[in-house]
């Protein structure tokens, strides 16, 4: 071994560990750099995941106070809540007794909401007369 360093093995040695050491140390420096982004990636997942769950509890609470608020299109007593596709069925004149002259489907929407792709079919479907009233007879 001593042929070994007199021969300038020792620079070879300190080389390699020197490469080892920066490697070790580079690895580390990754590790730590990467689990600093994966945190700041989560949190702000997190922020906006909690962000849009409390937009969409706020629409169902304003889905179901909804036919309680000014410019509500009928009496809150003539709507029944259906939840999907649509929001609500009304009925108006019915809670009065009165003759019922057309059906309303209701959409509630909140904030920038806009229609989803099945509610924009619905109110297509209704604007062009595809709809039918269908008596279903079980025996």
């Amino acid at each position: 071994m001593t042929d070994l360093f007199a021969r300038g093995g020792a620079g070879l040695f300190v080389l390699a560990l020197c490469c080892a050491l920066f490697f070790v140390l580079g690895t580390l420096f990754a590790r730590v750099v990467f689990a600093a982004r994966l945190s700041k990636k989560i949190a702000a997942e997190r922020a906006d995941a909690v962000k849009k769950s409390r937009a969409i509890l706020g629409g169902l609470a304003g889905e179901q106070v909804a036919p309680f608020m000014p410019g509500f299109p009928c009496n809150p007593a003539d709507a029944r809540f259906v939840g999907k596709p649509v929001d609500f069925v009304a009925f108006p004149g019915a809670a009065d007794g009165d003759e019922i002259k057309e059906v309303l489907l209701i959409e509630v929407k909140s904030g920038e909401a806009s229609l989803s792709k099945r509610e924009r079919e619905i109110k297509a479907c209704v604007e062009s007369g595809l709809v039918r009233f269908v008596e279903y007879r079980i025996n």
